[in-house]
């Protein structure tokens, strides 16, 4: 089917997938919806401003993130980039976490630490989106929140 008479084809805007647990299923769920609209020609990309996992890949410019949104990405027919997760928190031990911001690792922090940081964290997350450009860029972005 053509993109031009697609019902897809004036697809716009973001979408917020949410569950209420870990392990919901939101990561699968985000990465089928990002395989349908590429398939139907709607410029997809994933994005979860903040993600925990110990589970990080590197992408081609050298940047980590979350092995999810890499997952995602290459559902969406795209390549990974390091603004689809700027914040990634790795924890280290039951109490502490190493924090990677836009793909590089800047600190090992406490959860006190870290939500102290939170406002910092926010305008690297806010001022970001795939492709590091306006969020129009992509048709429709894929937000995963737990």
């Amino acid at each position: 089917m053509s993109t031009s008479t697609s019902p897809w084809s004036s697809v716009r805007g973001a979408l917020m997938v949410c569950g209420v647990t870990s392990d919901a299923g939101k990561t699968t769920l985000v990465a089928g919806l990002c395989r349908l609209l590429d398939r139907a020609g709607v410029r997809v990309a994933p994005f979860k401003a903040q993600n925990m996992s110990l589970n990080s890949v590197v992408t081609r410019s050298g940047h980590e993130i979350s092995r999810a949104q890499d997952f995602q990405a290459f559902a969406a027919g795209v390549d990974a980039e390091v603004a689809m997760n700027p914040v990634l928190v790795k924890p280290t031990t039951d109490r502490s976490s190493q924090l990677v911001v836009l793909g590089r690792p800047v600190d090992v922090l406490s959860a006190a630490e870290y939500h102290q940081r939170q406002p910092e964290l926010f305008r690297s997350c806010s001022t970001r989106s795939p492709t590091c450009g306006p969020v129009t860029t992509w048709w429709c972005s894929k937000v995963r929140g737990a």
